[in-house]
């Protein structure tokens, strides 16, 4: 009986990922003439650097670009370009208590990002891309601030990557 259950899950996955419907391609459908990508090293130019923030962006896009995608990552001159630059990173108050003292800061990070393709340039784009996560004014920026990179490059990765690669 677990067999006929098996067997319809994988007919059922099967018709669902050819209809049209549902995609397994988490990518989206890329252009067949797009073979290979290369992500440039994303500079850090804002007035206030982080340092780690430039190898982590730029490393976790190539990662995703490797799990996610089924083209070959190569150093430059890719089928598909991408490059960019962080251009902001600050941290403002965000909200305070009735004597005026924050008790919420903000760390904002910007990145502009390129996506360019000479064989399919009705995706080739310029944006800007921008996140924000907000922390406890009593913490010390030093010490919660890998953590704030971590998470908020994740979603600029994601935010990036589906720019560049779903609605093709």
């Amino acid at each position: 009986m677990k067999w006929i259950y098996t067997s319809a899950t994988v007919i059922s996955l099967f018709f669902l990922s050819n209809c049209g419907f549902y995609k397994l391609n988490p990518a989206g459908d890329i252009d067949p003439e797009i073979k290979s990508v290369s992500v440039a090293y994303f500079e850090n130019t804002a007035p206030l650097v982080a340092p780690q923030l430039s190898p982590t962006l730029s490393e976790k896009l190539r990662d995703k670009f490797i799990s996610q995608t089924n083209l070959d990552l190569v150093e430059s001159n890719g089928d598909m370009q991408l490059s960019g630059e962080i251009i902001g990173y600050s941290v403002a108050p965000v909200s305070s208590q009735d004597n005026s003292t924050a008790t919420q800061n903000r760390l904002t990070i910007t990145v502009k990002a390129k996506l360019y393709s000479e064989k399919v340039k009705k995706h080739n784009f310029e944006q800007t891309f921008t996140q924000f996560q907000d922390f406890d004014a009593a913490q010390n920026l030093s010490s919660v601030e890998a953590a704030l990179i971590d998470e908020m490059t994740d979603r600029l990765v994601q935010e990036i990557f589906n720019k560049s690669t779903l609605d093709w």
